[in-house]
């Protein structure tokens, strides 16, 4: 009977032995953190590793998730600023960075980061057009953020990401937002092609304005080389007749021939040529004119000198031409 006796001491003592020594060592995870709680109030806080407590004055009070957590938002009604109803969920981001202030500090932490996110989703995105609601989902994600941080800091806790899943307005008010936005882009498409005609407008009368005046530069151009003609023109013809007026003082009655003969034939090449002329009345005699032609001829053997002369022309031709001009000029 001792020996049995003894045998359930020990083993009673090893029980108890184990228990106490579990009791003393506690394992906390990678990513946790334990409270610890001396006498019913928080003591210290154990870091992931081995940790020892003093058994049973102190016990673990809270076992805190320190990675980052993830909690949906459900679907909600939210009217906006220009009074449309439109529903609207979401998904928030949260780490604890105080495990103590996370336990003791608020009851129920994930329902409390949830409603207070819901609250605030409500608050700021009623202050909203929808208009703004659609095409501002960045601003609102980032004011949601910084509300709610700034609300559960004193919990230990950091809010990381806000983010607005779905915004659903109602089925009559996405038709009219459709119509809308046609109307819009047909309004821009008229204001485009308006600004596309005045530009072509612009372009062709710039265009114009730079034929036109090139055109007058032409113009200029010409008027001044036929200025520059006529004024040569008239420059060889003041010079032919001061030849002929020269010609004429030294005694040489042929010049006048020559200048009289050259305005006979250009007035009658100039009545000839004309477009409109099918009968031309000639009431002069012919000899004349063969009269003028052979002074024309005189004058050019004396210019030209005796030496062209004398090999060319014999005696009885040049005789034969001499009275006939004497007749013409008579005549």
């Amino acid at each position: 009977m001792d020996l049995a006796f003894s045998d359930i001491a020990f083993i009673g003592f090893a029980v108890l032995l184990v228990v106490i020594i579990t009791s003393i060592l506690k394992i906390v995870p990678q990513g946790w953190h334990y409270t610890v709680e001396r006498l019913g109030r928080y003591d210290r806080t154990l870091m992931p590793g081995l940790n020892i407590i003093v058994p049973f004055i102190e016990r673990i009070g809270t076992k805190m998730n320190m990675m980052e957590q993830v909690l949906d938002v459900p679907t909600q009604e939210i009217i906006t600023k220009d009074n449309a109803t439109c529903a609207v969920d979401g998904v928030t981001f949260f780490q604890v960075l105080d495990a103590a202030k996370a336990s003791y500090e608020v009851s129920g932490l994930e329902n409390a980061i949830l409603n207070i996110t819901m609250t605030n989703l409500r608050t700021v995105m009623g202050s909203m057009d929808l208009d703004e609601l659609l095409s501002k989902r960045d601003e609102i994600n980032t004011r949601i953020l910084h509300v709610v941080d700034d609300a559960v800091a004193p919990w230990g806790i950091k809010m990381t990401r806000i983010e607005v899943k779905d915004i659903e307005p109602p089925a009559d008010l996405v038709e009219a937002m459709g119509r809308q936005m046609k109307a819009e882009r047909l309004k821009r498409a008229s204001i485009l092609e308006a600004e596309g005609e005045r530009e072509a407008a612009i372009l062709r009368a710039e265009g114009e304005k730079r034929g036109q005046v090139l055109e007058a530069e032409g113009q200029k151009e010409a008027a001044f080389l036929e200025a520059e003609a006529r004024e040569r023109e008239a420059a060889a013809e003041a010079e032919a007749t001061r030849l002929v007026s020269q010609a004429i003082g030294e005694g040489n009655s042929q010049a006048i021939n020559y200048f009289v003969a050259q305005k006979y034939t250009e007035a009658l090449q100039t009545i000839g040529s004309a477009p409109n002329q099918k009968v031309i009345m000639m009431p002069m005699e012919a000899t004349a004119l063969i009269g003028s032609l052979a002074g024309m001829g005189e004058i050019a053997k004396e210019v030209f000198g005796d030496t062209a002369s004398k090999p060319a022309s014999s005696p009885r031709p040049a005789r034969s031409r001499t009275p006939a001009v004497g007749r013409n000029t008579e005549s």
